[in-house]
């Protein structure tokens, strides 16, 4: 990848598509061109319902952006999410059997090849493979190997593996918009890459990535990943609750959230105030006020913190978590008062997972906006280094953006 080219990294989130397009400085560091998001109801989970209309999405984000930009996206990292996604620990093992016993390159892939020879079904696919660290001659800790002498070399890995039919109808959604998809990633890693500080990954994490269906959460610990996880619940459910509590719609119901809703007492108390809006006719004027939106918005809420807090806590790696607290991140962060609640029960230190400003050359929206930060992510991943990328074919070139929108036009009429 030259250090010129156009990075596009399209988030397929729990019920919205995001994309952000950036380049690599000279210096290394991601300067952001543009970025867009939008609802999209043909995606539930990070799981394809309705490929046309996840197509539909993924064109209108990608597009916006290019315009924005004045640049053209041919291929995308995907970030992809949801139930269908399962992860787990392994072990590897590689005897060095030459004379000269100097690791080399050749010998740490090796040892990554048998971690991951583990029988799988055939519905799915391993995504990632992620070494976490290790051991030269029963001697645990060393973070590489190459180079070192030593006759037996294993590796601890954290796989990552994932149903090949939502995969297939993700590729799908992206090529019928028009693009191709350079490598899928699970979001939770390229996210945690961006706003999990190195520190805070040494120390011990917990990432925590609210989207309105689903909920991805990792928990880092001597600078690895340790444990990832996907939750099938959301913060579209506190919205839910609202329409119906306050007989409105939901748009209406998100935007009361998102603009006067809180998430833990204090905030209500210290922020009381009627609030006006419209019944679900769109022409009832009604009112309600922070303390009646609170006592609907707390108990999902807490069972959301509490069904995280459950999981964290049936995982062989709570002591680690707690190291230095939560993360918040996605969407659902965006409410306020989120640190608070899941500082309170979780019990342990909460914080809003934002951008860092020295990662990323963008402007103010893109720090401010939590919804961003997976796509940054996923634009940041390739220049990280960490991870290989596919590469694409010699010779390919975009569909311009009118042959795009007559592509459409045809399977649309035909």
């Amino acid at each position: 990848m030259a250090k010129n080219d156009v990075i596009a990294g399209l988030d397929i989130g729990s019920g919205r598509v995001t994309c952000v397009l950036g380049v690599q400085e000279p210096d290394g560091s991601l300067r952001v061109l543009s970025g867009a998001s939008t609802v999209c109801r043909g995606v539930k989970g990070g799981i394809v319902l309705n490929i046309k209309e996840t197509a539909h999405a993924i064109r209108r984000v990608v597009e916006q952006a290019e315009t924005e930009s004045q640049k053209m996206v041919q291929g995308v990292y995907l970030g992809v999410r949801g139930k269908h996604l399962e992860s787990f620990n392994n072990r590897g093992a590689y005897n060095i059997a030459r004379t000269d016993k100097e690791i080399t390159v050749d010998d740490v892939r090796a040892v990554i090849e048998n971690a991951k020879a583990i029988p799988i079904s055939s519905d799915r696919e391993i995504l990632h493979v992620i070494p976490q660290s290790f051991s030269l001659d029963r001697q645990r800790g060393v973070p590489d190997p190459v180079g070192m002498e030593g006759s037996l070399l294993e590796v601890e890995v954290h796989i990552v593996t994932a149903s090949s039919s939502h995969l297939n109808n993700l590729n799908k959604a992206v090529a019928e918009a028009g693009f191709e998809v350079i490598e899928p990633i699970y979001s939770v890693l390229a996210l945690g890459d961006l706003v999990v500080t190195p520190e805070e990954r040494e120390l011990g994490a917990l990432l925590v990535d609210l989207g309105g269906h689903s909920v991805s959460m990792a928990i880092y610990g001597e600078g690895a990943i340790k444990f990832t996880k996907e939750l099938p619940v959301g913060t579209e459910a506190v919205t839910s609750d609202l329409a119906h509590a306050l007989r409105t719609n939901f748009l209406v119901a998100e935007k009361l959230k998102l603009e006067h809703g809180v998430a833990h007492p204090r905030l209500a108390a210290e922020t009381e105030t009627e609030v006006d809006y419209l019944a679900v006719d769109g022409r009832t004027p009604r009112k309600t006020s922070t303390k009646t939106m609170l006592g609907v918005i707390l108990p999902r809420v807490e069972e959301l913190f509490s069904v995280i807090g459950q999981e964290v806590q049936g995982s062989p790696f709570a002591d680690i978590a707690v190291g230095s607290g939560a993360v918040l991140s996605g969407g659902g962060a965006m409410l306020r008062g989120m640190p608070e609640a899941g500082e309170q029960i979780l019990e342990m230190s909460s914080r809003l997972g934002l951008v860092p400003p020295g990662l990323v050359n963008a402007p103010q929206a893109f720090f401010d906006n939590p919804t961003y930060a997976t796509a940054l992510g996923l634009v940041r991943y390739p220049m990280t280094g960490v991870y290989e990328s596919l590469s694409r074919e010699e010779g390919q070139r975009p569909d311009s953006r009118w042959l795009r929108r007559a592509k459409g036009l045809f399977k649309d009429l035909f």
